[in-house]
């Protein structure tokens, strides 16, 4: 019988992206200045924070990035993803469609520029996780698992 109490519990970080959509459109944000694949496109993004819930993860990071406040309630799960890359991770990615405010870059520090991009038409430098949930869909719900193949 194994001892319980020594069982090591896998931990691994959780993420929320902000998939912010318009007439066909998603906002994509230029990495820049924080040593994680900068000169790449991402969107909105975040580490869920102790005591966290998701959408309040969402909510905040969109409020620091992009200046823009978002009710929650006006919020849906797009997908989860497992993801392996140097560690595991998962990523909730969340859609907003209705928000207050101009979206602005609101951290100028590590974004280089925000930018409207057709879904189907977006720059080859997305980072890959981010670019797979964009092509699963911003209407979900799906699950992925990413980088197991790829990964020793």
């Amino acid at each position: 019988m194994t001892d319980r109490s020594a069982i090591l519990r896998h931990a691994m970080p959780v993420a929320v992206h902000v998939l912010l959509v318009r007439d066909g459109e998603v906002l994509l944000l230029l990495r820049a200045n924080t040593r994680y694949e900068d000169g790449n496109y991402s969107v909105i993004a975040g580490h869920v924070e102790p005591g966290e819930r998701v959408f309040d993860t969402a909510v905040r990071e969109a409020r620091e990035e992009a200046g823009i406040e978002i009710d929650p309630a006006q919020l849906s799960i797009a997908g989860v993803m497992h993801r392996r890359a140097d560690d595991e991770r998962i990523d909730f990615f969340v859609t907003g469609r209705r928000w207050q405010g101009d979206v602005r870059n609101a951290e100028p520090e590590k974004c280089g520029e925000l930018r409207w991009c057709a879904l189907d038409a977006l720059p080859a430098n997305v980072i890959p996780y981010v670019r797979r949930a964009l092509d699963l869909g911003v209407d979900g719900p799906w699950f992925e698992a990413f980088g197991w193949d790829d990964v020793p």
